[in-house]
C-alpha cells in the first residue's frame, strides 16, 4: 500500500486503502471506510460521516449505518463530504464543496459539479454529468449519461413541510437514460423525465416529460422532439 497523506488528517479505526492513495490537509475518514486504488481525497474533506437528526424532524432516528465505499481511480475534492453508506463507483470525479448524503449510490465515470447537493436515498448512474450547485433532492433515481445543469433543483415535497399527510407520500424525481434538464429549471415531486427527455432552462415541470421530448416554459410543455443527433444512441 502506498499512502501520501498531508497535515492533520484523522483516520478511524479500520479504514481500508488500496495503492497509490493521496489525502490532502485536515482531512477526516471515518470508521471503516473502504479507499480502493488511485484514490485522490483534497484538503478538508470528510468521508464516511454519519448522519444526524434535527430534533424536530419527521424522519426516524438513525442508526449506525455501514461505512462508505469509495472506488478506484475516484476524486474527491477540497472541502467535500461524502456521507456513510455511500457507495462510488470507479472513476467518478467529487468536486469542492459537494455533499453525497448516505444511502447514496454513484456509476462509474460520473462527475458531481461544484457545490452540486446529492440527499440522502439516490440512486445516480454512470457517465452522469451533474454541474455546480445543483440539488438532486432525496428518494430521486438518475439513469446513465443524465445532464444536469448548473442550479437545477429537483423537489419531493408537494406539501410543503405542512400536514401529516406529506409523511407517506415523499417521492423524488426520475431521469432516465440520456436524460438532460437545463439551467434553473425546477421539476416538482414525482416527476419523470423519459430517455433523452430534455428539459430546457428556466422550465418548471408539473407534468412527465416523454420519451425524446423538448420542453420549455412554466408549466413546461412539449414544443417538439429532439433531434435524431442529439439522442444518446447516436452519440
Amino acid at each position: 500500500m502506498t499512502l501520501q497523506q498531508g497535515q492533520n488528517v484523522i483516520i478511524g479505526e479500520n479504514v481500508v486503502f488500496g495503492e497509490n492513495v493521496k489525502i490532502g490537509n485536515n482531512v477526516i475518514i471515518y470508521e471503516g471506510t473502504e479507499i480502493r486504488d488511485n484514490v485522490i481525497i483534497q484538503d478538508n474533506a470528510v468521508i464516511g460521516k454519519q448522519p444526524t437528526r434535527a430534533k424536530t424532524s419527521i424522519l426516524p432516528e438513525v442508526k449506525t449505518l455501514p461505512p462508505a465505499k469509495i472506488g478506484s481511480g475516484v476524486t474527491i475534492g477540497t472541502s467535500a463530504i461524502v456521507y456513510a453508506n455511500v457507495e462510488i463507483s470507479n472513476d467518478v470525479f467529487i468536486a469542492d464543496l459537494a455533499t453525497v448524503r448516505e444511502r447514496v449510490t454513484i456509476g462509474a465515470k460520473t462527475i458531481v459539479g461544484r457545490g452540486a447537493a446529492i440527499e440522502n436515498d439516490c440512486a445516480i448512474g454512470k457517465s452522469c454529468k451533474l454541474e455546480t450547485n445543483c440539488y438532486i433532492t432525496a428518494y430521486s433515481t438518475l439513469g446513465d449519461s443524465v445532464f444536469i445543469a448548473p442550479c437545477v433543483v429537483t423537489t419531493n415535497d408537494n406539501f410543503m413541510g405542512r400536514s401529516k399527510e406529506r409523511f407517506d407520500k415523499f417521492k423524488g424525481v426520475t431521469v432516465k437514460d440520456g436524460g438532460r434538464i437545463g439551467a434553473n429549471a425546477t421539476i416538482l415531486p414525482g416527476k419523470v423525465i423519459q430517455e433523452d427527455g430534455a428539459v430546457a432552462a428556466g422550465s418548471i415541470v408539473s407534468r412527465d416529460v416523454e420519451l425524446e421530448s423538448l420542453v420549455v416554459g412554466s408549466p413546461a410543455k412539449e414544443i417538439r422532439k429532439v433531434p435524431e443527433e442529439q439522442l444518446l444512441r447516436n452519440q
